[in-house]
């Protein structure tokens, strides 16, 4: 994987802000999220900083982790991660994003790269003397029925030459890159075949001959019959019977046949197969009156938080709060037996163990969020 960071402090801001229409969008996207889960909103913040400015900043970095409550070190990891984020200037008025990947590569997409090394810059990222154009090699785009293609914003040009690559790079150095066909380059619908259709060219009502030329009888239950049953020729019941050479009528030959089939089962028959086990019933939910049911206290004047541990959200909270748990001493103190208990209580099925809720509660009541940062290494949730 490629190295990605910040550019240079050259060509950071001093500050970034969201446009007020920008700055609206963004808190009612925060708002789509429960409490205690707004920073499942990083993406999407991210993505319109750099809509807004064209690239993605430290300072945008820090002002949406401090808009979603987070540290500073977690917004660079989703942006240094996903590649979709652009972390240096591009140019303003088209970043070019050339697919490299094997379809594209198999029909020309290195060509497509020479040409933006000698409109825009010899190497990937760098702008060119006016700042605006710039380019890159990307991974698949999507479209690989129509390669080679390349994407500009979030449009994509499809089926392209390295000379059809040329005018629109002209158009848009030029500021004219809104009136560029968007889409295939070629005789093409989307991603239909290329000149148009070459099959089912006849008579559409021909290949629906057997819908529209069914009889109309239908058996008792309404359902439509198609052609192929309606031929069939229909046998009596006298007749399946005798072809079984079972008669129907005689309670003799089925009383034999039920006793038979009882005592030997058909081996490889539902018959011959053991009645399924009954599925386990859910585990009894321990009672309040349990003995390691962990003590409770009075609701103190000023309740810890503890939302603050990880594996915590405000139903868990509110459910913990009415067995009377309030404080981070009292989880700390929970033995393994009280654990078990309130494992179970919750349903929680090792959720406990697993995030180590007696560790996180230790460090919150020896020290709060400074004691848990250098525990763990990051700030609590």
């Amino acid at each position: 994987m490629s190295v990605r960071r910040l550019a240079e402090d050259q060509f950071q801001p001093a500050a970034f802000a969201f446009s007020d229409e920008n700055a609206v969008w963004a808190e009612k996207t925060i708002q789509k999220y429960p409490a205690g889960r707004q920073q499942s909103a990083v993406i999407p913040l991210l993505m319109r900083a750099q809509e807004q400015d064209g690239w993605v900043t430290r300072p945008a970095i820090e002002k949406i982790a401090d808009m979603l409550d987070m540290a500073y070190i977690r917004v660079l990891e989703v942006a240094t991660f996903y590649t979709q984020f652009q972390l240096h200037p591009v140019g303003t008025r088209a970043h070019v994003q050339v697919c490299g990947t094997t379809p594209c590569m198999l029909r020309g997409s290195e060509k497509l790269m020479g040409v933006c090394r000698s409109k825009i810059h010899q190497h990937p990222f760098e702008r060119n003397a006016e700042g605006t154009l710039s380019w890159e090699e990307v991974e698949c785009l999507g479209a690989c029925v129509n390669a080679p293609m390349v994407m500009i914003g979030k449009d994509t040009y499809e089926d392209l030459t390295p000379e059809r690559l040329e005018e629109i790079i002209d158009a848009f150095a030029a500021g004219n890159g809104a009136s560029v066909k968007v889409g295939p380059q070629i005789d093409r619908h989307l991603s239909s075949p290329e000149g148009g259709p070459t099959t089912l060219l006849g008579d559409v009502a021909v290949s629906r001959t057997w819908v529209d030329k069914a009889p109309t009888t239908a058996p008792a239950d309404g359902a439509p019959v198609p052609p192929s049953e309606a031929a069939r020729p229909k046998s009596t019941d006298a007749e399946t019977n005798a072809s079984l050479k079972t008669p129907a009528t005689s309670p003799k030959a089925s009383a034999k046949n039920a006793k038979a089939a009882e005592v030997q089962p058909l081996s490889g028959t539902a018959a011959s197969e053991p009645a399924p086990k009954a599925a386990p019933e859910a585990a009894a939910k321990p009672a309040l009156t349990d003995k390691n049911r962990p003590a409770g206290i009075e609701r103190p004047a000023a309740p810890d938080d503890l939302k603050m541990i990880s594996g915590v959200g405000p139903k868990i909270e509110a459910t913990l709060n009415e067995i009377g748990i309030f404080t981070f001493s009292q989880i700390a103190g929970w033995k393994k037996a009280e654990r078990e208990w309130v494992d179970g209580f919750l349903n929680f099925r090792g959720r406990i163990e697993r995030d180590d809720w007696v560790k996180q509660a230790k460090a919150l009541a020896k020290g709060g969020e400074a004691e848990y940062i250098k525990v763990f290494g990051k700030k609590p949730r």
